[in-house]
């Protein structure tokens, strides 16, 4: 299962760049006890990453039983990230400070989707 962007899916987010904001819809499935390695790389994005690259956090909440959903469609988490711009998001992933803390989220994870929404 995917987890965390690759180069090609970097480039092809630059590409695609409308201009502007971007909010980046995560739905995350942790592995079991990955919620306390969540918990330090979200610190870290929240005191050192998100302020140094202009992004915040939307929302933040924990999934509940799906409503409307396939089997294997529920999510542990729900987060939205605004960031000033798909450069910006870009510049923060490569941020060699940034890639020490990245294992904390892949080791969290089972399952995740990261998905650029442009807001209207």
């Amino acid at each position: 299962m995917a987890i965390d962007p690759r180069g090609s899916d970097l480039k092809r987010l630059l590409a695609e760049d409308p201009g502007g904001p971007v909010v980046m819809l995560n739905l995350l499935r942790f592995a079991e006890g990955g919620r306390e390695s969540y918990d330090r790389y979200a610190a870290a994005l929240k005191e050192t990453f998100l302020p140094r690259y202009g992004g915040e956090v939307v929302y933040a909440g924990d999934g509940g039983t799906p409503l409307v959903a396939e089997e294997g469609q529920a999510w542990d988490v729900v987060l939205l990230v605004r960031y000033p711009s798909r450069e910006a998001f870009s510049a923060m992933v490569a941020d060699p400070e940034y890639q020490q803390v990245t294992h904390f989220r892949s080791e969290a994870l089972t399952e995740a989707v990261l998905q650029p929404t442009t807001p209207r």
